[in-house]
């Protein structure tokens, strides 16, 4: 139980510390008038966990050790759905009600289809 919980706390470490790398190139490049990095993350942790299962879970049979070191640890410290729900408020509290709206749906349908994606390539590139 230890090892596995040092696991998921040596992943989400990683996968936070990529994130926060996102967000400040992110804020370099485009600046804070939309949440770009925050979308962006969220879309690539979905194409990534899709080509994970289908790749390391389900063809090579990978290790519930490396399940939880890269899915649970990596992807879910990398993914933002947390700081996806403070951006959505922030823009509907700030009065860009569209621009909100356009973002949780871009954010829901792009990472569905993300990882569908992810399991597509998997299988066509195998």
């Amino acid at each position: 139980m230890i090892g596995q919980l040092l696991l998921v706390a040596l992943g989400g470490a990683v996968g936070a510390s990529l994130r926060h790398l996102a967000n400040v190139g992110s804020l370099r490049l485009f600046g804070p008038g939309f949440p770009w990095a925050t979308l962006g993350v969220n879309v690539l942790g979905a194409l990534l966990m899709g080509l994970f299962v289908e790749i390391l879970a389900r063809r090579w049979g990978g290790s519930p050790e490396l399940r939880l070191f890269i899915a649970t640890g990596i992807l879910g410290g990398f993914t933002t759905f947390s700081a996806f729900s403070l951006d959505a408020a922030e823009l509907y509290q700030r009065g860009d009600f569209i621009l909100a709206l356009v973002y949780v749906a871009g954010s829901v349908i792009m990472s569905i289809a993300a990882l569908f994606l992810g399991m597509w390539l998997a299988r066509t590139l195998a």
